[in-house]
């Protein structure tokens, strides 16, 4: 009941009823039965939520899950493979499968649809990175709606982690959406009550240890996920500024009355100050790599990132942890271990180790040349603005 609700529920209640670009993950248990055959109720059902999103105005993408149950249907498999060939192989039977179904019912309610197939290394890559952004946005401008999965069919450490919420959350601040929904067989999250009771949460002000605390399952045969993802997905979201809905994706019209704004499944807000206005590069930057080691630095180091805006020097830097290559995206860590930032380094591990805690006038001196003054120049470092209790 809204009179129930906070302040902060009601205003980003209200943001659901203005979002004009919506991400809309639906996992495997919802669109696929035990046995691996389609549940065509729920799938019809969903379609026709999303053409009527479409209808209204709004920029839709489809995260999907689902290509591997498809395969196992064709194929006659009726448990989920465990080995990574016979996955991949099940993958690339079923994504046609999956697809044909999504064409035939969209076409239906009078949408076209067009497959984008996605890996953590092409949104790594800067090039591929911006073309997979601004084919996306074309297709929006013209009233396609993507239909995005990994492309498990090569991404072997993906199939494996089964983590379509994680690329469900970098969609989103691929395409800067507005709202993250994501639908599995639950109603939320849910927190635990008396008698051995639960209860659904139905806002959140940021994820953080104590909401992570209550994340239980782990997926099923068909999906390797749980709720512990969902929640990391939803943290990626909300520092790009992106809300997020986890809902129960068996229940007709749940994305109506999410767009609607009203009182369902768990609504995820942005908390305190965040990277909504970052520019595209940085976003980059930010969210769309694995970082590839890290830099302890010292407290006057830390607290010139944070309050100055200042480039890490190498005078601030007490530890280097990782080999990294120069180029690659690092974590810039304090020495209680919390995250400060995420840069692009101008040097590499074994020089930063050398040149760390000296003068930048010494650089030439130590390492035979001076490439930049800078270990990582402001203009490629991102500041995560962590909240208190807020996880990395």
């Amino acid at each position: 009941m809204a009179e129930c609700m906070s302040e902060a529920e009601i205003t980003n209640r209200y943001k659901l009823t203005q979002a004009r670009r919506i991400v809309v993950k639906v996992g495997s248990r919802v669109l696929v039965q035990q046995s691996g055959r389609p549940e065509m109720r729920r799938i019809r059902t969903l379609v026709k939520d999303l053409a009527w999103l479409r209808h209204q105005g709004c920029d839709v993408v489809l995260v999907s899950s689902g290509a591997v149950g498809a395969g196992m249907e064709a194929l006659g498999i009726k448990r989920k493979p465990t080995n990574l060939p016979d996955l991949q192989m099940a993958a690339a039977v079923g994504q046609n499968r999956l697809m044909a179904r999504y064409d035939k019912l969209f076409s239906e309610e009078g949408c076209l649809i067009g497959q984008v197939l996605l890996t953590h290394d092409v949104l790594n890559n800067r090039v591929r990175h911006l073309n997979a952004r601004n084919t996306m946005l074309n297709m929006f401008r013209h009233g396609i709606i993507p239909i995005v999965n990994e492309n498990d069919v090569i991404a072997a450490d993906e199939i494996k982690l089964g983590d379509n919420d994680v690329l469900a959350s970098l969609v989103a601040l691929l395409t800067q959406a507005d709202v993250l929904v994501l639908l599995s067989t639950t109603d939320g999250l849910r927190a635990p009550t008396s008698a051995s009771r639960t209860r659904r949460v139905s806002f959140l002000e940021g994820v953080n240890e104590a909401s992570l605390s209550l994340a239980v399952g782990k997926g099923s045969d068909l999906s390797s996920g749980g709720m512990a993802t969902k929640l990391q997905a939803a943290q990626t979201a909300a520092k790009g500024g992106v809300l997020t809905v986890l809902a129960d994706g068996r229940k007709p019209g749940i994305l109506r009355r999410i767009r609607a704004g009203e009182d369902v499944g768990t609504l995820i807000a942005l908390p305190g100050e965040r990277n909504a206005d970052l520019s595209g590069r940085k976003r980059w930057i930010a969210f769309f790599h694995r970082a590839c080691g890290s830099i302890v630095v010292d407290e006057g180091a830390g607290r010139a990132l944070e309050e100055k805006g200042k480039s890490l020097l190498p005078i601030g830097i007490r530890e280097v942890q990782g080999e990294f290559p120069v180029g690659a995206v690092v974590n810039v860590k304090d020495a209680a271990g919390r995250l400060i930032a995420r840069g692009l380094t101008e040097y590499a591990s074994s020089d930063i180790v050398k040149i760390m805690g000296r003068r930048t006038s010494e650089i030439s001196a130590i390492l035979g040349r001076k490439d930049y003054d800078e270990v990582i120049h402001r203009d490629n470092m991102v500041l995560m603005k962590l909240e208190k209790g807020e996880i990395a």
